[in-house]
């Protein structure tokens, strides 16, 4: 019964990417936690993956209120300088 519970640092870390976006399974989040007992480097990657995402979720709202588009003012200088160099 507990081998089917073992799986390898390159499942945990995939499992570990799955419950960042919440599509991890019960089960997969048993197993995940079964090989951090025995394998304190998948559940490091697992603390800074979390921490990164949180920081990016941070700035990512920060961002978004930025406005990433040119002016229209802009648009119409670049429309301009395009017809000019046909």
């Amino acid at each position: 019964m507990f081998k089917s519970l073992k799986i390898t640092c390159d499942e945990a870390t995939a499992i570990c990417d799955k419950n960042q976006y919440g599509e991890a399974s019960i089960l997969e989040l048993i197993k995940l936690n079964i090989h951090f007992i025995r394998c304190r480097i998948c559940a490091l990657y697992t603390k800074q993956n979390m921490k990164l995402s949180k920081f990016y979720k941070g700035y990512s709202k920060t961002c978004k209120k930025v406005n990433h588009s040119m002016s229209a003012e802009d648009k119409e200088r670049l429309k301009k300088a395009l017809k000019e160099s046909k």
